[in-house]
């Protein structure tokens, strides 16, 4: 079996948008290096000041150089077919196979990270950087943060780790069924692997312990190694991998409460990689307040975090056609809930003409008497249910509760009896979460598809 040791210096930290500036491979038959293959190579763009800081490459030394495509064949014979080995390898994998394709080459090989087996075979190391590790076990670096320097010291290293390979880690390691080189270098796979294969949420975490990611999942093994598949080259990606150490779980009855939680912990911990989830926030509520002639208004406004909404709606339209159908239903005042804004003179409406409330000439009593009739129309129209479905272990069910048209909370309990003690009772052995629209469209969509799980409270 040959092995490609290889290690590159590039113009940034991933492959979509940086070039490659430095490529060194050492071909190894598992006993010594029997070729060597070593390139400055220029990157068409010019090197960032920081990136000639660390490894010395500046723009004058690569103006001579060959392109990536002028040695993009020779590169991908000598990787094709061999073990891609590199000290945190899917970096430089990911630089190669997206330069490669680029320049019409596709590059498939099986992959070896000296950061993992390192931690495997030489346990209890303070940190398994190349630079501090070489330190550590004596092996001398010569012109470190260059291509060849890099790839001779991890080609020592690589020496060392198969000569301490006596359980055969590394045929482990290599076997297709084996997911060891597609998790990040930091993330033990052992931790992965104790993953149950049951919906939850799972939460990533960095050197310092600290939630970089939280997601849910109906598999929660499957889920968490679905991250590490593919080499995509995007920088998001990229920096993701590089902050994983590692990974924590909750186990949930149900994928639907799994997902219910990954909202609320998002919107708690507001980790730097949950984007998408961040963004969503429903934009528009319908409130009603007393005005300071004391009658009751109702009106359509943004979305406000501490005020108590009596409806929320995705858009202003749905918001307005909400109200309009309330207005006509029980001939409140458009003026007064902010439909019609121009006209001096409330217009009529298809249940006859405004009572005047907005000149005063309808008393307050008379119009918030019939407001509160409206008032009581949305409540009737806010369901109260359970949904009881499975729970975390065969001796258990999952409780999920809404309440006047908001989601309350969630738990967990023994027997379906729990439930004809009726709503208060329920309440007080749940856990209590934020509701939102989104989270309600769910619960609703889910209570439509399995009636059979519904529970009138």
């Amino acid at each position: 079996m040959l092995y490609a040791v290889v290690d590159i210096e590039t113009t940034g930290g991933h492959a979509s948008a940086n070039g490659i500036t430095e490529v060194a491979i050492n071909i190894h038959d598992g006993d010594q290096i029997v070729e060597s293959f070593t390139t400055l190579i220029n990157p068409k763009r010019p090197i960032p000041i920081h990136i000639t800081a660390l490894t010395g490459i500046d723009d004058e030394m690569l103006v001579d150089a060959p392109t990536f495509d002028d040695v993009a064949l020779q590169i991908f014979q000598l990787l094709n077919d061999k073990v891609f080995v590199a000290h945190n390898v899917n970096f430089d994998y990911s630089f190669l196979r997206h330069h490669l394709a680029a320049a019409g080459y596709e590059l498939n090989c099986r992959k070896l990270c000296t950061v993992r087996l390192s931690r495997r075979l030489i346990p209890g190391k303070p940190s398994y950087s190349l630079g501090k590790l070489c330190s550590a076990l004596q092996i001398p670096i010569q012109n470190r943060h260059r291509a060849a320097g890099d790839a001779d010291a991890t080609s020592i290293l690589f020496n060392l780790l198969l000569a301490n390979d006596q359980e055969g880690i590394i045929a482990e390691m290599l076997k297709k069924t084996s997911k060891e080189q597609v998790l990040p270098p930091h993330l033990d796979k052992a931790s992965v692997l104790r993953l149950p294969n049951q919906p939850g949420v799972y939460y990533f975490k960095d050197n310092k312990g600290k939630i970089v990611y939280v997601g849910k999942a109906k598999d929660l093994k499957k889920r968490v190694f679905s991250h590490f598949t593919g080499n995509k080259p995007n920088r998001q990606r990229q920096d993701f991998l590089r902050t994983i150490h590692s990974v924590d779980y909750v186990i949930c009855g149900t994928e639907l409460m799994a997902l219910i939680l990954e909202v609320n912990e998002i919107k708690r911990l507001w980790p730097e990689n949950n984007r998408a989830m961040k963004r969503y926030e429903h934009k528009y509520d319908l409130y009603v307040f007393e005005d300071q002639n004391g009658y009751l208004r109702l009106a359509i406004d943004k979305h406000k975090k501490n005020n108590k909404a009596l409806q929320s709606f995705n858009n202003l339209l749905e918001g307005y056609n909400f109200l309009n159908q309330l207005v006509e239903k029980h001939q409140l005042c458009a003026k007064l809930c902010y439909l019609q804004k121009t006209a001096t003179k409330c217009v009529a409406h298809e249940n006859g003409e405004c009572f005047g409330a907005c000149s005063g000439i309808e008393t307050v009593a008379v119009y918030n008497k019939r407001l509160n009739t409206a008032l009581a129309d949305i409540r009737a129209q806010q369901p109260s249910f359970a949904i009881v479905d499975e729970g975390r272990d065969q001796d258990e069910l999952s409780c999920l509760v809404v309440e006047q048209g908001r989601f309350y909370g969630m738990g967990y309990f023994k027997d379906k009896r729990y439930l004809a003690e009726g709503l208060a009772s329920v309440k007080n052995d749940l856990s209590v979460y934020q509701s939102n629209s989104y989270i309600l469209n769910l619960i609703l969509n889910h209570a439509a598809q399995f009636p059979q799980k519904l529970y009138k409270l």
